[in-house]
């Protein structure tokens, strides 16, 4: 275990990724030196002298228990001073700083981003969001009047209605099927995928966790099933990357989009988008790309004038994920996730929307309390205890979203546990 002299001690260090530090990676250094050597990911995620180092690499307003994180999280203040810098950079003559010096070092982050992927840098585009990247596959796969395109009702609402307006404007026909909650067997939600599947279905929309309930679903089956259909399948990795401990290969998919401000805490504002290097002609982008870029993944960042600090940003976040560990960090999540449902799961009211299957479930978890309605519920924590979660509308069933991240201390998830307690205990204020 770390000692308290250690613990004390980084905390007492330059802010980490400081401007004004002699050594910007210092703080970094000192969580290896806090994290003991032969301590399992499981093992190291009950060290709070290491978390607690963790958690002093963010600014976050401590008055308030920030649990929605799957929304957008904090980034540290490595990241924080990296964009700060890059903006007073461009600032000083946008023109010349910004595209002459700085756009080049795009290059330096997609090589990062492919690293970590283990694919080509040829096949990652910086995006500002999952929905930029997802929605480019949408409405850049050519479709005609009466092509399926098939997805769950749990899929992202913004994806759902990309394929609504396809299917306004074009005459594409949009099938919508069901999914348990929690589901338990990832066979079955395969099966469901394959039932729904018919001769014109043409694209297919999978989650690699659901943003509603932080269920994961089985992407490497659902991928095996469409190109054994011939059908190509877009994942959305919203809440999936740099939260679960996954291999990209293993999913041997041609699409996939993903959110950088999530699970990264990356600046806000940044994404990415992958697509297999075949794949990329085929593919239209959102905004019109230039002449010769066909076959360049660079023709989907074709956005106009934008912040170029801001996805020169991720860099720093890469930087705290790979140092933190995904195996470590995933510990963590999942550790903290088992204490706040372990503590109110006794209570016969408290039900849970999410499978604690192992596998089936990261860090977020979404849980409703019989009798009691969950958008009020949510109103109720964040009026009187500070709590920020995500209360959950479905037409299937309702709850409260949960997640925190990597900088919860064990005492707010506590407070939150009382909280919610309180409620079981004496109910809703009138």
């Amino acid at each position: 275990m770390t000692t308290r002299r250690a613990f004390l001690g980084a905390l007492a260090l330059p802010t980490v990724g400081s401007a004004s530090a002699l050594d910007p990676f210092r703080g970094l250094r000192v969580l290896d030196e806090l994290s003991p050597r032969d301590a399992s990911p499981e093992e190291l995620a009950r060290d709070e002298d290491f978390w607690g180092a963790v958690a002093s690499a963010f600014d976050v307003d401590r008055g308030l228990v920030n649990f929605n994180n799957g929304g957008v999280s904090p980034a540290p203040r490595l990241v924080v001073d990296a964009v700060k810098r890059h903006i007073d950079r461009a600032n000083e003559a946008p023109a010349y700083n910004m595209w002459r010096l700085m756009q080049p070092q795009k290059e330096a982050v997609r090589q990062a981003l492919a690293r970590v992927m283990g694919v080509s840098a040829d096949e990652v585009a910086i995006t500002r969001n999952a929905s930029e990247g997802l929605q480019t596959c949408q409405f850049g796969i050519d479709l005609e009047a009466g092509d399926e395109v098939l997805c769950t009702d749990q899929d992202y609402p913004r994806m759902r209605n990309t394929f609504a307006q396809r299917a306004a404007r074009e005459g594409i026909v949009v099938r919508q099927f069901k999914i348990p909650t929690p589901c338990n067997d990832p066979a079955e939600i395969v099966a469901l995928y394959r039932a729904h599947m018919t001769d014109r279905t043409r694209i297919v929309l999978v989650s690699h966790v659901i943003n509603l309930t932080g269920q994961v679903l089985p992407v490497k089956e659902v991928v095996a099933l469409g190109r054994e259909r011939g059908v190509p399948v877009i994942v959305d990795g919203a809440h999936a990357f740099a939260h679960l401990d996954f291999d990209f290969a293993d999913l041997d998919c041609d699409y996939y989009a993903t959110s950088l401000h999530k699970w990264l805490f990356a600046p806000i504002g940044t994404g990415m988008l992958y697509v297999r290097k075949e794949r990329i002609r085929d593919l239209w982008p959102l905004m019109a790309g230039n002449p010769g870029q066909e076959d360049d993944i660079r023709k989907f960042e074709e956005i106009g004038t934008h912040p170029v600090g801001v996805p020169l940003g991720v860099a720093e976040a890469l930087v705290f994920h790979e140092r933190l560990g995904a195996a470590r960090k995933l510990a963590r999540l999942v550790h903290l996730r088992d204490r706040w449902i372990h503590a109110l799961r006794g209570d016969e009211r408290f039900r849970l929307n999410t499978s604690l299957v192992p596998g089936m479930a990261g860090g977020i978890a979404n849980f409703r309390i019989e009798g009691i309605d969950s958008q009020a519920l949510g109103r109720h924590l964040l009026a009187k205890h500070r709590i920020i979660t995500t209360p959950i509308v479905h037409e299937d069933f309702e709850g409260i979203r949960v997640s925190p991240s990597v900088y919860a201390t064990l005492g707010e998830v506590d407070r939150f546990v009382a909280a919610v307690q309180d409620v079981l205990d004496h109910g809703l204020p009138a």
